[in-house]
C-alpha cells in the first residue's frame, strides 16, 4: 500500500482556506483507485503549537494505481486546484505503507 500526502500549513485567512480546500477535496474524491482517504486536522504537538492545521492522505493499493490515479482527468484537475493554493503553505509526498495485522509490537519480560 502506498499513500499521498499533502500538508497544508496554518492559514492565515481561515474562512478562505476552507471554502478552496472544501473545492479540492471535492475534486480529489472524484479520483479513481483510492482505497482509502484520511482528513487529519492538527491540534498541537508535544512542543505546543503546530505550524500545521489540516493533513490530507490518499491511499492506494500501489504505487502504479497512485500514478494512474494522479495522472487522470480527475487527479489533473484536482491537481490544477491544488496549485491554486498560495506556493509554500502545503507540502506533499509519496510514503510506501507498512501496517502490520493486530498492530502490537510484543512486551518486554
Amino acid at each position: 500500500m502506498v499513500k499521498f500526502t499533502i500538508i497544508f500549513r496554518k492559514p492565515s485567512k481561515l474562512e478562505a482556506f476552507e471554502s478552496q480546500y472544501n473545492h479540492f477535496l471535492a475534486l480529489v474524491e472524484q479520483m479513481p483507485l483510492i482505497t482509502r482517504r484520511q482528513v487529519n486536522s492538527v491540534l498541537g504537538s508535544p512542543l505546543g503549537e503546530s505550524p500545521y492545521y489540516r493533513v490530507l492522505e490518499v491511499y492506494y493499493d500501489s504505487y502504479e494505481h497512485m500514478q494512474e490515479s494522479l495522472t487522470s482527468a480527475a487527479g489533473q484537475e484536482a491537481g490544477s486546484e491544488l496549485r491554486k493554493f498560495t506556493l509554500g503553505t502545503y507540502q506533499m509526498m509519496f510514503a510506501d505503507v507498512f501496517e502490520e495485522d493486530g498492530g502490537s509490537s510484543p512486551q518486554r519480560q
